[in-house]
């Protein structure tokens, strides 16, 4: 009986966030928090989304590009696999749309307010 796949995923994760933080070369990789992993279920590829603070989509996508077997192979020593999926980098966008949701309420709110108050004056 082997791991399962989502045990599979969040020592991924883990893993993945501790190489990023302190054991790779590439200074801007340590500002990336990798928010999901997903591999699927015939090992082939794994999912890695990841999310940043401050910068440009490129350059994070450049660099982890170009250390990819490097934090592939990595993985494999950490999470001790016989077969090591193709990673995939995709920029989580998640706390972009939490954000614009929030910007939305936040004007529709002052907006309801800046109303109520008109019909105030008006009564």
């Amino acid at each position: 009986m082997g791991i399962s796949l989502e045990r599979l995923e969040s020592n991924a994760l883990r893993e993945l966030s501790l190489i990023l933080r302190k054991d790779a070369k590439n200074q801007k990789l340590s500002n990336i928090t990798v928010t999901e992993v997903r591999i699927t279920r015939d090992l082939s590829y794994m999912t890695i989304f990841y999310t940043f603070y401050q910068g440009k989509e490129e350059n994070y996508q450049e660099a982890l590009e170009s250390c990819k077997g490097y934090l592939r192979s990595e993985l494999a020593k950490k999470l001790k696999a016989r077969k090591m999926p193709e990673l995939i980098f995709k920029r989580d966008t998640s706390l972009d749309y939490g954000n614009h949701i929030d910007d939305i309420l936040v004007e529709i709110h002052k907006k309801d307010k800046e109303l109520k108050e008109k019909n105030g004056d008006e009564k």
